[in-house]
């Protein structure tokens, strides 16, 4: 019989060329440490001279020569004298217990200890038998279902042993016990590791210096290791490592014995001649001799393992055994420095931080943390830290955020412990890391900043006192360094990252508020207006962290929550910052009033108060000096963002709850008041006088700025501004001549006082003539919107429409949901007029070139990006009011065909869209995506003409949108049926609606349509293709045509719709694409994907070819055969559609379809329902998976009584059309 593919892998490397060379990865080199690399692997195992192994480990009158390779004569395969007197008495050979050990640590049940010692008991009792369940357990570790018998045992060397269990091994399944997944096989790695450490720890008084159990074992291990079978390789080179570091650990005890016997004996010869015991000296010497055999013992078996396995599995091409193999010689340099702490052992870990696989480099650098972690040991580090230190600090910028943290984490330790290797240049590379957006890394950079620039500046004044609390010098020259980093680095533009990245490390330095605020008002620091407002926003930044705990925007964490000891110090924190700002805030506020950019996060820090400490503290007064420039901040400046910033500090501070509430809302009364009266002047001198000055201009707007910002945050319905405001605006539309500084304020009041209003009716109590007055009100502000839309300043249009939009969703129909159907007398719905004029606001503001914005090349970028914004809130707001029903679905087209052209700006608001109301009505949602392709092409046409129409730019653009809504559909054709096969029906009729004159053999102006239909035709069943086929030929009869000269449409459209697409469907090179290794295929077909453009063009005409690959392994032959022979009838049903509406239900089923089959073949149901698109281009993969769910109904099912026509009751005729 003919061999498995795994076995004849594996022979070749077995008989002749070792698997070491194909498991292997290739590691940078460097010829740094040349010679002692030559030296290392000349004196390592050759993986080229046969794979016999157990040539290598034969004892050398039963001594090896420490630290030197072991010699290639054959080792003895039988046991000692003894053990074959023990068989030799008449016991009985039997087969090996195979799965009791295996089966005991994969339970790991029991102690590992015992296991171990009822191993030792049976070894003792039989060697051969003992060893060889040993053997079975590492061999059933594996994962391989052979044994090692006594037979084999005594017969057959390592290597055919090895390739037998080669032949025996399963190869269905890829897993194998240190990869299987599920929960029994969850600890078997650790138990598998502490077996082996637990053997040799038992072993180390007795076994260990045998020579039989441990030689043959580390033989087996080697072979096992250098075989091309990843389990074998894996488990042995596990197994392998772990019996080496416990090696080492022997080793070291011994080392250390043999100190103490080196000094027991020195002792004891210095001592007189009259004390000296000569029993004693000479019981010493043979304790050190012995010891001295047992260390080259194992010294010998160190040296096997690593230059048996080591040197060549380190580089191998599985990354978890180069993970091993570094994890491993970390530990080794660590716990036996003095052997291992070499340049010709750390140079394999130097090498391997180039790794390309994760995992492998994060072993090495916390390899190399535990080395340079210990003081003592960095002497010996010092050519290595020169060699390789470009590299460590390049590791910083890793792709991977817990390797880079690793690596800061790695350049602290040598910044600690190893003073002046580190250069500015080095440093420099690390301090950006403080801004990343990953908060493990921005701590560790931060930890970095802070031992590199502040703790030698601020921990040394400490050292001689010994003083806990820093002094306040400390605590200033902390905050000045903290100051000019973050100015004179300008790396970044917001401190409150610097801040946060600092708060592990640094968090009670930057919660010493003492030292910040008397910074900040000390007149004698000399700090600049950058300065000042650097150190307001690091305060503002600390009181945040210190009170809520969250990193700042942008900056992802993996913490889920807070323990109690964190909130019970959050909790602290703020009782203390509240009890040291309270007196201190008016007196910033009075300091910085006239500067907008530093009174800001000034009144932002109300925010993080225990407010209820003005009672209980009894501070009253320092709360009337706060109202008091709290008043005159609102009084002296204009900005929108002081404003806001006030209008909501007073609204904390406005709790009715609070014993001091009648004192603020006096206070905010007396603000109101005043402002109300300096509007009523000033509006009275608009409306009468025919001209005015820029200064009252500039007084009326700012007044009606700050009555806006606070009518957004308080009621203040009282004043009743809402008749004032709407004569004001009624003159701005009539006669045009109040300026648009007074009209955007005015326009965000009028709809404030609405929503005030509509807060205090909705309480069940209102009356009829209350919610009259409200919804005239309503209307008649929507009138002046309406009117606004048109005016000459693009800011009022923006606001208008802003302000329309969100009002007609907050009174649209959905208002009375919820038992409020007494509101139903406010739910207003927009006219035609208006609808129209909203849509066209969206085609002049929002879908516009960046040509036509009107900027100049040299616009700042952060203008750019705000104006987008905008745009993407004006059509986010205009989507809103198609999806609840305020305005017309159909409306939808105008947004949905520029889904292609704007799909950087816009497509996850249209995508959105267009997935919400495909819920609402699937049916509807298809026809308006036909619609608008119906408009694309007719304004074309209108621009162009038809002549040559299908060659321009703008028409193949059409055909990238055309098969962009073809994805939407997804992959399920069935449930997607019944919509496909009416866009298609629609199209044909437009295509065809406006015919030529008599006579004529040019083409309809509307027939390149079909070549945009031609793009949802993969979207079709075989048989719709067919269908559709002999409707379109009918419709063609009725249209003269040239004999001989098809039209290029007509042909476009017929290629996909012809069954010679199914030959493409089952195109072998799709199907390659999908099967094939990744880099295999990428070698193959270069040049296809070459060919295959990412982007969406189209060629105009070349019809689009899809392929269909059958998922299961049947193939699709018998299915076309079965369609050819006529054996299959298929036919739609049509199930009435459910009523168009906002709010259709979920379950509402599509129309169904049913399919019969000839009895005699396959189920093409289940063939059908294993269908999948697999488009040419990479991109329309991404897009279809993105886009997989869009078009599936929730109700797949009808219910189990519906009754659902047979399909072969009826057929389908192209007259069903």
């Amino acid at each position: 019989s003919e061999s498995s593919p795994l076995r004849r892998a594996v022979e070749p490397g077995l008989s002749g060329s070792s698997a070491s060379s194909s498991s292997s990865v290739c590691v940078p080199r460097d010829d740094w440490d040349s010679n002692q690399a030559s030296k290392g692997d000349s004196e390592s195992l050759s993986s080229g001279e046969g794979s016999d192994f157990e040539d290598s480990l034969i004892r050398n009158a039963k001594k090896r020569a420490a630290k030197r390779p072991l010699r290639t004569t054959p080792v003895a395969k039988h046991p000692k004298k003894e053990s074959q007197m023990v068989r030799a008495r008449g016991q009985k050979e039997s087969e090996p217990p195979t799965s009791d050990l295996f089966d005991a640590v994969k339970a790991a049940k029991s102690d590992m200890q015992s296991l171990v010692d009822e191993w030792l008991d049976s070894y003792k009792q039989d060697q051969d038998a003992g060893f060889l369940e040993l053997i079975n357990f590492f061999i059933r570790s594996c994962g391989c279902k052979g044994t090692v018998t006594h037979e084999m045992f005594k017969k057959m060397s390592n290597s055919e042993i090895i390739r037998h269990l080669t032949e025996q091994f399963n190869e269905d399944s890829g897993d194998y016990p240190l990869t299987a997944p599920g929960p029994s096989w969850k600890k078997f790695q650790g138990s598998f590791c502490e077996f082996v450490r637990t053997l040799v720890y038992q072993c180390q008084y007795s076994l260990l210096y045998d020579g039989f159990p441990m030689d043959n074992l580390i033989s087996l291990l080697t072979g096992l290791s250098d075989s091309q079978v990843r389990a074998f390789r894996h488990t042995s080179t596990l197994a392998a490592m772990k019996l080496m570091t416990s090696l080492v650990r022997v080793a070291l005890q011994l080392s250390l014995h043999k100190d103490n016997n080196q000094r027991q004996y020195e002792a004891e010869r210095n001592k007189g001649p009259g004390l000296r015991a000569p029993e004693r000296l000479e019981s010493l010497l043979e304790k050190r001799k012995e010891l001295q055999e047992h260390q080259e013992e194992i010294e010998g078996m160190m040296n096997a393992l690593f230059r048996g396995v080591f040197v060549h599995r380190y580089r191998d091409v599985l990354p978890e055994i180069r993970a091993v193999c570094i994890e491993e010689i970390g530990s080794w340099m660590q716990s036996y420095s003095t052997s291992f702490l070499t340049d010709s052992y750390l140079k394999y870990i130097g090498w391997t931080l180039h790794d390309k696989h994760r995992e492998v480099r994060l072993k090495c650098l916390k390899a190399l943390k535990g080395l340079y972690g210990n003081r003592d040991l960095t002497a010996r580090l010092e050519l290595f830290t020169s060699r390789f230190k470009d590299r460590m600090v390049s590791m910083v910028m890793d792709r991977e955020y817990d390797v880079a943290v690793e690596a800061v984490g790695l350049l602290i330790l040598i910044l600690k412990n190893m003073e002046g290797v580190l250069t500015d240049a080095d440093c420099e590379s690390v301090y950006p890391v403080v801004y990343a957006s990953n908060r493990a890394l921005a701590s560790a950079a931060g930890e970095f900043l802070y031992w590199k620039l502040f703790y030698p500046e601020c921990e040394t004044r400490m050292m001689g006192g010994r003083e806990r609390r820093r002094s306040p010098r400390a605590q200033r020259t902390f905050f000045h360094l903290l100051l000019s980093f973050f100015v004179e680095s300008e790396l970044h533009d917001h401190a409150a990252y610097l801040v946060d990245s600092l708060w592990d490390c640094a968090g009670p330095q930057l919660k010493d508020w003492e030292s910040l605020t008397s910074l900040l008002l000390e007149n004698d620091q000399n700090l600049g207006d950058v300065q000042e407002s650097t150190l307001i926003e690091i305060l503002v930044s600390s009181v945040r962290q210190a009170t809520e705990g969250h990193p700042p925007v942008g900056r992802v964490t993996g913490r889920k929550g807070l323990t109690l000891k964190e909130r019970k110090i959050q909790a602290d924190d703020k009782v203390k910052l509240t009890e040291h700002l309270i007196p201190l805030l008016p007196q910033l506020l009075a300091k910085f009033s006239a500067d907008a950019e530093k009174v800001t996060p000034l009144l932002q820090l109300l925010n993080y108060f225990d407010l209820s400490i003005y009672c209980t503290r009894r501070l009253e007064k320092h709360l009337e000096l706060l109202l008091q420039q709290l008043q005159e901040v609102v009084v002296k400046h204009a900005e929108p963002v002081v404003l806001e910033a006030g209008a909501h500090a007073l609204y904390l501070l406005c709790n009715p709850e609070f014993t001091f509430f009648s004192r603020v809302d006096f206070a905010r009364s007396q603000l109101v008041d005043l402002l109300t009266d300096r509007f009523q002047q000033e509006l009275e001198e608009l409306l009468q006088s025919s001209f005015l000055d820029e200064d009252e201009v500039y007084s009326l707007a700012a007044t009606l700025k700050r009555l806006s910002a606070f009518y957004n945050a308080h009621d203040l319905s009282r004043w009743e501004l809402y008749e004032p405001c709407y004569q004001l605006l009624r003159r701005a539309v009539d006669t045009g001549d109040v300026p648009h500084q007074v009209t955007l304020p005015a326009l965000t009041l009028v709809y404030f006082s609405i929503l005030w209003t509509l807060t205090h009716v909705s309480g069940s109590g209102a009356s009829q003539n209350q919610l009259l007055s409200l919804k005239g009100r309503m209307v008649a502000f929507c009138d002046l919107c309406q009117s606004c839309l048109s005016d000459v300043d693009p800011e009022i249009q923006e606001q208008a429409f802003v302000l329309l939009s969100d009002l007609l969703l907050i009174f649209s129909p959905q208002m009375i949901v919820g038992g409020r159907d007494f509101l139903r007398p406010l739910v207003f719905f927009p006219e035609a007029t208006l609808q129209s004029e909203l849509a066209s606001f969206l085609m002049d503001h929002v879908f516009i070139q960046p040509g036509e914005l009107g900027g100049s090349h040299s616009q700042e970028d952060h203008l750019q990006i705000e104006q987008l914004h905008q745009r993407r809130r004006l059509l986010a707001g205009f989507c809103k009011l198609l999806l609840y029903g305020v305005l017309e679905m159909d409306a939808a087209s105008d947004v949905f065909k520029h889904y292609n052209k704007f799909y950087n700006d816009y497509g996850d608001i249209i995508k959105e869209t267009l997935t919400r109301a495909r819920q609402i009505d699937r049916s509807h949602c298809s026809r308006i995506l036909l619609l608008s392709l119906k408009q694309l092409y007719t304004e074309l046409l209108q621009e162009q003409g038809p002549q040559g129409l299908n060659e321009l730019p703008a028409f193949i653009e059409m055909r990238d949108l055309a098969r962009r809504f073809a994805l939407s559909f997804g992959p399920q054709q069935l449930q997607n049926r019944d919509l496909v096969v009416t866009l298609h029906k629609e199209g044909i009729k437009f295509s065809l609606s406006e015919l030529p004159p008599a006579g004529s053999t040019s083409q309809p102006p509307n027939l390149a349509f079909l070549e945009l239909l031609s793009e949802f035709s993969p979207r079709l069943l075989h048989q719709d293709k067919q269908l559709l086929l002999s409707y379109l030929e009918k419709c063609l009869h009725r249209v003269s045509q040239a004999p001989g000269h098809p039209w290029g449409p007509v042909t476009t459209y017929c290629h996909s719709l012809s069954p010679v697409e199914n030959t493409a469907e089952a195109s072998p090179r799709s199907k390659k694409r999908r099967t094939e290794d990744p880099s295999r295929q990428h070698g193959e077909n270069i040049s296809a994907s070459q060919e295959e453009s990412l982007q969406l063009v189209s060629i105009p005409h070349t019809p689009t070819l899809t392929s269909t690959a059958v998922k299961s392994r049947q193939p699709l032959v018998g299915l076309e055969k079965m369609e050819e022979e006529g054996s299959l009838e298929l036919a739609f049903t049509q199930s009435s559609q459910p009523p168009l509406g906002i709010q259709r239900s979920r379950f509402s089923s599509p129309q169904h379809f049913q399919t019969s089959l000839n009895p005699s073949g396959p189920s093409l149901g289940n063939r059908l329902t294993r269908l999948s698109l697999m488009e040419e281009d990479e991109e329309e993969l991404e897009i279809q998976n993105e886009s997989s769910e869009e078009w599936q109904d929730p109700g797949k099912q009808s219910p189990t009584g519906e009754h659902r026509p047979d399909l072969l009751e009826t057929e389908l005729n192209t007259e069903d059309f």
